[in-house]
């Protein structure tokens, strides 16, 4: 890809290299936040692909493409749509503006390459 901020496999890769290291160096911290992150979205009164959307629409509205990029995938493998997906983006985009609306291109790059149907 020509862009890499485009490329949402390579976002998920470095996501995943990432979480890595700080398992490896700093397992303390990792321990206490995968926790905690694993406990706030494990299945509930929402379920899982629930929760993924809801964390695809805070990644458009803090403007994170990482963010984007890893909870489009754990989405997809909870279930969700593509249509499921790009609604949850437009409620995200309705409610930040201009700036959200710009990252619905990474919500869509996402659905495309990493196989939302």
């Amino acid at each position: 890809m020509e862009n890499v901020a485009s490329d949402m496999k390579y976002c998920l890769e470095q996501v995943e290299s990432t979480m890595g290291q700080l398992e490896e160096k700093y397992p303390a911290f990792w321990e206490a936040y995968w926790g905690f992150s694993q406990e706030a979205k494990k299945e509930g009164a929402l379920s899982k692909k629930i929760k993924e959307l809801t964390c695809i629409a805070l990644g458009i509205a803090v403007h994170c493409t990482f963010c984007i990029a890893i909870h489009t995938k754990k989405a997809i493998d909870a279930g969700a749509t593509r249509d499921e997906i790009m609604e949850t983006a437009f409620v995200a985009a309705a409610m930040g503006g201009g700036p959200s609306v710009a990252y619905l291109r990474y919500v869509i790059d996402a659905c495309d390459q990493l196989g939302a149907n």
